[in-house]
C-alpha cells in the first residue's frame, strides 16, 4: 500500500506549508554563492521546492515501471494529486505562482508518463511474434 503512495503529494504539502503556515515567503533566500564568473547565484525557497518536486518526480517515474495491481492504484492516486493541484491552481490565490504551476506540471507528467509506460510495457508483454502463438 505504501508503494502506491504518490510522492508528489509531499511537494504539494511542502508548498502549502510554506505558503499558509510558515513565516518565510517563497522569495526568501536560503543561500547565495559567488560563481567563478563573478556573478552571484542565489537559492530561494522557490528553488528548494521545485528541486524537491523534481527529485520526487524522478522516483515516481521509476515507480511507474513496475507492473502489477499496485501500479494501477498508484496511477489513480497520481491522477487525484494532479486534479487537486489543478483545482488549487485555479481557485486558490496563493497557488497562482510559477512555482505551483511547475509542481502541477510535474504531477501531470507523472500521470501521463505512468499510464504511457504501463501501456507500453503491457503491449510488449502481450506481443506475440511469429511462431509464438498457440497454433
Amino acid at each position: 500500500m505504501l508503494s502506491s503512495f504518490p510522492l508528489l503529494v509531499l511537494a504539494l504539502i511542502a508548498y502549502n506549508a510554506v505558503v499558509f503556515f510558515t513565516g518565510p515567503s517563497l522569495d526568501t533566500e536560503l543561500f547565495s554563492l559567488l560563481m567563478v564568473s563573478g556573478a552571484p547565484w542565489s537559492f530561494t525557497m522557490h528553488h528548494l521546492i521545485v528541486t524537491f518536486a523534481l527529485l520526487l518526480l524522478f522516483v515516481e517515474i521509476l515507480k511507474s515501471t513496475r507492473t502489477g495491481p499496485s501500479s494501477i492504484a498508484d496511477h489513480m492516486l497520481s491522477t487525484v494529486v494532479f486534479i487537486i493541484c489543478l483545482v488549487e491552481f485555479l481557485l486558490v490565490p496563493e497557488a497562482a505562482t510559477s512555482t505551483f504551476f511547475l509542481i502541477m506540471l510535474m504531477a501531470l507528467i507523472d500521470v501521463v508518463a505512468g499510464y504511457s509506460i504501463t501501456i507500453r510495457s503491457a503491449r510488449r508483454d502481450f506481443t506475440v511474434g511469429p511462431g509464438e502463438g498457440p497454433f
